[in-house]
């Protein structure tokens, strides 16, 4: 009774054929609202609660034949989400991400400032993919149109504020926003509050 306060008619057909197709793309998934972008299937591996808004795009383009794209129990992604793969995306339990988020693991050409570099007079798109593995652990929260970038990881019970883009690690429990994102918060354990990270200026 709950669903029919919650939808519509028609839109409880949809999550029913969402349901069916769902179950011959990963079985293991809760739902996957479409339509959706997966390329690459094989080399991607999903847990238990698996769920989708629309038109997201998730994509495993690995340089040999193993998986690279991982995702937790209990995940769940809403509207226009994009996520790529080629060494390794790793998505913990239990994590949400909000809507039109972007995620990868590679770039075109590589701009570290080493031997490596990419010369801006090549092509952008001819430029070798290079990749940095990106882990996003268990119960993490990521804001609307949050960018996350090659080489990063975000610890467990971190969020992210809409519009931050994650360039590099963020530690365990804190709330970071901003490009780049840094952490504003952190969550005191023994007096259970979110409390203001000092910056010293």
């Amino acid at each position: 009774m709950k669903l029919f306060r919650r939808y519509s008619f028609l839109q409880l057909l949809s999550l029913v054929y969402c349901k069916i197709r769902t179950f011959f793309i990963f079985k293991d998934a809760r739902i996957i609202r479409f339509p959706m972008d997966i390329r690459g299937r094989r080399f991607i591996r999903v847990s238990k609660g698996f769920t989708t808004g629309v038109g997201c795009r998730i994509e495993a383009y690995p340089k040999n034949n193993h998986a690279t794209l991982f995702f937790g129990e209990n995940f769940q992604m809403n509207d226009y989400v994009h996520i790529t793969a080629m060494r390794n995306v790793t998505i913990g339990n239990n994590v949400l991400l909000a809507s039109k988020i972007y995620i990868s693991d590679c770039s075109h050409g590589s701009y570290t400032g080493d031997e490596d570099d990419s010369n801006p007079n090549s092509i952008p798109h001819s430029r070798p993919l290079y990749a940095k593995s990106v882990i996003i652990e268990d119960n993490v929260w990521l804001g609307e149109s949050v960018s996350v970038l090659p080489g990063v990881t975000i610890g467990t019970g971190t969020i992210v504020g809409a519009n931050s883009v994650v360039s590099k690690s963020l530690p365990p429990n804190v709330i970071a926003v901003g490009s780049p994102a840094k952490p504003i918060k952190k969550y005191n354990f023994e007096s259970q509050r979110w409390e203001r990270i000092k910056i010293n200026c």
